[in-house]
C-alpha cells in the first residue's frame, strides 16, 4: 500500500459529468454480485436465457480494479445476491414474478439456487474476496437493504464509494441510488459493470450521470487507474459506451 496515496486527495478528471475526488482511505469500493450463478454457463442466468458471456467478459477489468483499489489501501466489499436455506427472506413478490421454468431456491446444475452456501452463489475465483475484505450477503436487489452495510462504512469513516459488478440496471443501480439516499457521492467504473442486455446498461449509465450526477458519476477503469497514479495491467474489457 502506497501510504501517501492512502490520504491523499485523488482527482477522476475524465469522470462523468464533471470530475470526480475522493481520499482512498474514506472511499470503499464495494463489488457487486460476481457470483456464478449470473456469470457462468450453467447458472441461473443461463438458465432464464440470458448470454453469460456478456457477464463474464468483464471479470479480467474487476480483476484490474480490485489490484488498484488493493494498492491504495481502501476498504473492499464484496456482495453476494443470496437467501437463507428456508428461503424466509425471499418474498413471494420475488421467487413467483413471471413464469420462468426455475426460480430461487430450486435446484440446479450449481446447487439451490441464489441459496447461501451453494456452489453458484459463490463469488467467481478470479475476483473473489482476500483476507481482510468483507463479504455482505443481500436479500435484495440494493446493497443496503436488510444488510449492515451502512454501519460498516460508518464504522470505518468512509464517505464515499466506486461500485462495479452485475448487472448495472438492476443491483448496482439500485445499490447506488441507495447510497445516494444516504448521502454517499459514488463513482460507477463502466467497463467493470455489465448486463445482459447493453441497451439496458447504457440507459442505465446515462441516467446515473444525467443532470449534473443525480445518482452519481462514472469513469473507466484506465481513468481510475491513472487517477491512483497505477498504470494498467491489461487491456479493458469492452464497455459498448461512448
Amino acid at each position: 500500500m502506497n501510504a501517501g496515496l492512502h490520504t491523499s486527495m485523488v482527482t477522476v478528471p475524465g469522470a462523468r459529468p464533471y470530475a470526480f475526488e475522493c481520499v482512498p482511505a474514506h472511499t470503499a469500493l464495494v463489488v457487486i454480485d460476481m457470483q456464478r450463478d449470473f456469470i457462468e454457463p450453467g447458472g441461473f442466468g443461463e438458465m432464464l436465457g440470458n448470454d453469460v458471456r456478456r457477464l463474464a467478459g468483464i471479470v479480467p477489468t474487476v480483476a484490474r480494479l480490485l489490484a488498484a483499489c488493493r494498492a491504495a489501501g481502501m476498504t473492499i466489499i464484496h456482495t453476494r445476491e443470496s437467501h437463507r436455506p428456508d428461503l424466509a427472506d425471499c418474498p413471494p413478490a420475488k421467487r413467483l414474478r413471471g413464469n420462468p421454468r426455475v426460480r430461487i431456491g430450486d435446484g440446479g446444475p450449481m446447487g439451490r439456487i441464489l441459496v447461501s452456501g451453494e456452489p453458484g452463489n459463490a463469488i467467481l475465483p478470479a475476483v473473489g474476496p482476500v483476507p481482510g475484505e468483507i463479504e455482505l450477503d443481500k436479500p435484495g436487489k440494493g446493497a443496503f437493504y436488510a444488510t449492515p452495510l451502512a454501519e460498516i462504512l460508518r464504522h470505518r469513516g468512509i464517505g464515499k464509494l466506486v461500485f462495479a459488478g452485475v448487472t448495472t440496471e438492476v443491483c448496482v443501480q439500485t445499490s447506488m441510488r441507495e447510497a445516494n439516499d444516504r448521502g454517499y457521492d459514488s463513482l460507477l467504473i463502466e467497463d467493470a459493470t455489465e448486463s445482459y442486455f447493453p441497451e439496458f446498461k447504457q440507459a442505465a449509465i446515462e441516467m446515473i450521470r444525467a443532470q449534473g450526477g443525480i445518482v452519481g458519476w462514472t469513469a473507466t477503469c484506465a481513468q481510475w487507474e491513472a487517477a491512483l497514479g497505477l498504470r494498467a495491467t491489461a487491456p479493458a474489457a469492452r464497455s459498448g459506451n461512448a
